[in-house]
């Protein structure tokens, strides 16, 4: 046999012959039989050792023809990984051995018992195959034992065959068999459970892995898509729209930001926007707004998608006048302060996610129309709004004069520009007025 073919054979060996696609209780039962395996080779050696050291003329043929078959089953199993049939043989040779050798000593007494080693057959099979797959095991093992019994009842008259075994020693070897298999059944047991437990623990681990897996993926989706959306397409239904009869959505885009990028390396420019649209993102959070989308240095949210959700058009005006606020104060490019243009507009919206891979959450509608076009023709660090969104604003915040626009697609629109707050009340919570 090769080198590498050892190797390998070495190296089953010590995994017990465990494939990757094996079920933890497949692995489970090929470490145990393995160790049952090696505990009644080293048994038999210890048990044929002893009767050699008392002197007893007993013969060793038996002992290691089971020792060699057991070997031999192993490497099968090892050069074929065929467990089925390692099981079987390996279950057989715990089985029928211990009968063979109380038989070529004698009886129950003169053979101390021996048959007691063949209970291991019907307990490994317990643990090696199932509760109920081991009946015709230990059926076995009992018709055994009853025969075994009926025959040296009915053969008691007959002078004793075999090697004559003093009775002093029959009784130390009755009490030798029955602690090495109690040791046997226990040492057996004892760490086919230790083996359970260190499965489930593994198990218990992957599901943890897998819940903590499930918690990000489903984080990363509702960044992506609002609670409603994502939870439709978890229940793997088709993408759809709603319409939306009152919602605000405002556009907040940066001043000249063609020219600043061009005054920045690309690392630069990435850093800012992202610098930038994640205290926006806190923000529209901080106030139970939707972020839509980016457009390159554009920033979409929304307020009032959610069904019976009240109040958010006083929401995205906090908002936007703290990103107006806070771009001034803490972003500035070549030692000029940024400015943003904000455009709000309030009515019916539809809403929905497109397509079915990279698929994008989004708005459409008059509403969006007029909130881009409200962005595109405010002034730096201005914020305009339509005349719906001043209507509901008007008592709490305070505006200038109302002026005419010519938007594009829209015609001649009124506008107001939302300077601030007038009053302590919590607007992010307003209702929405009739």
């Amino acid at each position: 046999m090769r080198k590498g073919a050892l190797i390998r054979l070495y190296g089953r060996l010590r995994t017990a012959g465990i494939s990757p696609s094996d079920s933890e209780e497949l692995r489970l039962r090929k470490v145990v039989l393995l160790f049952a395996c090696g505990l009644m080779i080293a048994a038999a050696a210890l048990w044929l050792a002893l009767y050699q050291a008392l002197g007893l003329p007993v013969s060793a043929s038996l002992p290691v023809a089971f020792q060699l078959a057991s070997l031999a089953t192993l490497v099968y199993y090892l050069v074929t990984l065929n467990f089925d049939v390692f099981r079987a043989t390996q279950l057989g040779l715990f089985l029928f051995v211990p009968f063979v050798v109380q038989w070529s000593i004698g009886n129950f007494v003169s053979a101390s018992g021996m048959i007691l080693w063949g209970l291991l057959a019907p307990v490994g099979a317990i643990v090696l195959y199932s509760a109920r797959e081991s009946i015709p095991w230990f059926v076995a093992y009992i018709v055994l034992t009853l025969a075994t019994g009926y025959v040296d009842y009915e053969l008691a008259w007959l002078p004793p065959k075999g090697p004559k075994v003093p009775l002093s020693t029959s009784v130390i070897f009755f009490a030798l068999n029955f602690a090495a298999m109690s040791t046997l059944v226990y040492s057996l047991l004892r760490f086919a459970f230790s083996e359970r437990e260190k499965s489930r623990v593994r198990l218990e681990e992957a599901h943890a892995g897998l819940r903590d897996e499930q918690e990000r993926s489903e984080k990363l989706l509702l960044n992506v898509l609002p609670a409603p959306v994502a939870e439709r397409l978890k229940r793997q239904e088709s993408p759809s729209a709603d319409g939306v009869s009152e919602v605000t959505v405002m556009f907040a885009d940066i001043v000249s930001f063609t020219r600043i990028a061009g005054t920045l390396e690309p690392a630069q420019v990435f850093s800012l926007l992202n610098r930038l649209f994640s205290e926006f993102d806190a923000l529209a959070e901080k106030h139970g707004l939707e972020k839509i989308k980016t457009i390159g240095d554009a920033y979409m949210v929304a307020g009032g998608l959610a069904v019976g959700q009240t109040g958010r058009c006083a929401a995205v005006a906090e908002l936007a006048l703290e990103i107006r606020d806070l771009t001034e104060r803490a972003f500035e490019v070549n030692g000029q302060c940024l400015k943003l243009r904000i455009g709000i507009a309030t009515g019916p919206v539809v809403a929905g996610a497109v397509g079915t891979k990279k698929f994008i959450y989004d708005l459409w509608g008059d509403t969006v129309n007029i909130a881009s076009r409200l962005t595109s023709e405010s002034e730096p660090g201005r914020i305009q709004v339509d005349e719906l969104s001043f209507n509901i604003l008007a008592g709490n915040y305070s505006f200038e004069a109302p002026r005419t626009l010519n938007l594009k697609g829209k015609g001649y629109t009124t506008v107001y520009e939302l300077i601030c707050r007038t009053d302590d009340t919590d607007s992010s919570d307003a209702p929405t007025p009739a």
